[in-house]
């Protein structure tokens, strides 16, 4: 930790010295920023947030509060993750469609939101333009083509839904019980899960 500092642009916040923080970018209090980091101008990162090794942030990205960046994920502009998302060891979120690299598409970047509670497994691949529900679980590996329903449990290239997930992670059974808290949940229809009242 004696490497870590803390920058006066952003009190409460730590920062590895070998990481890099444009000007422009606001972080919240209690963050941490590890090794090789760089975020870039117009990001919003939320409070008491982890970023791991080797990441890249922005521009124009916004991650809310209590979120976790493993190490080597990049986030490009059109990424927004909402509260407590975990993104897992080089994970990979895309920002255009068809990519060339003497033709320039920033204007077509794509919006890609990750609801509340998600996680993303390590290696896994999330293809711009779709939305992730909340508290879903993307497996490792997997390459997410089309939106996520809420608490969906996916795996697979392409990424299919295997089963359902409670909000603290654990794989829902046939009664579509927690396992760990005994809340339940039922299905509105074959592809909509709710937490029953």
């Amino acid at each position: 930790m004696s490497e870590m500092r803390e920058d006066p642009r952003f009190p409460g916040v730590l920062i590895h010295i070998s990481s890099y923080v444009d000007d422009g970018a606001v972080i919240g209090r209690g963050t941490k920023i590890w090794h090789f980091c760089h975020i870039l101008a117009g990001t919003v990162i939320g409070e008491n947030c982890s970023i791991g090794q080797n990441a890249m942030i922005g521009p124009k990205v916004t991650i809310g509060n209590g979120c976790k960046i493993q190490n080597n994920v990049s986030l490009y502009e059109g990424v927004v993750l909402e509260d407590d998302v975990f993104c897992g060891p080089s994970c990979v979120f895309t920002n255009v469609i068809n990519p060339r690299a003497n033709v320039s598409r920033k204007s077509e970047f794509k919006t890609t939101p990750v609801g509340k509670g998600a996680t993303i497994g390590a290696n896994a691949t999330i293809v711009c333009g779709h939305e992730l529900g909340d508290y879903c679980l993307i497996g490792a590996g997997a390459v997410v083509t089309k939106n996520v329903p809420d608490y969906a449990l996916m795996v697979g290239n392409p990424a299919r839904r295997m089963g359902w997930m409670s909000r603290t992670g654990d794989r829902l059974g046939a009664d579509l019980k927690c396992p760990a808290t005994g809340e339940t949940y039922h299905l509105k229809n074959d592809n909509q899960l709710v937490l029953a009242d």
